[in-house]
């Protein structure tokens, strides 16, 4: 079960945040930058996306307070991507996303370069092969 964090107490009651939120929302976050081919994860999470079902945090994990986010990204980026540029870029969009979306301080974004998306070649047909 979600761990329910970010609670706040307003007139009425209370609302609380749970971490899988959170989660989600820097995930889509981060893929939303250019030079982000995608998210890793564990063995668990690739096996539930094998299933079809898709895991909106995969790649992500959040530390959430009661008025703060500490969030950890594990990214795939484009083969030709000036790296630090896409790195910072995720930084500030899941930054921005989460405090707009929450109205938790997030005081840290770690992104973590896991791997590179190589773009496969097509094969090279020859001229003669064409023709017949």
């Amino acid at each position: 079960m979600a761990e329910n964090t970010g609670e706040e107490r307003y007139k009425y009651g209370t609302v609380k945040i749970a971490n899988d939120v959170v989660s989600i929302i820097a995930g889509l976050a981060a893929t939303e930058v250019e030079g982000v081919y995608g998210m890793t994860g564990g063995k668990t999470r690739d096996f539930t996306e094998m299933l079809g079902m898709k895991n909106l945090s995969k790649g992500v994990k959040v530390e959430v307070g009661e008025k703060e986010a500490v969030i950890d990204l594990y990214i795939i980026v484009e083969y030709g991507t000036k790296i630090a540029e896409v790195a910072r870029n995720v930084q500030e969009n899941v930054k921005n996303k989460v405090e707009t979306m929450t109205g938790l301080n997030v005081v840290e974004v770690n992104v973590n370069i896991q791997g590179v998306n190589i773009p496969k070649e097509e094969p090279v047909v020859e001229e003669e092969e064409r023709v017949k």
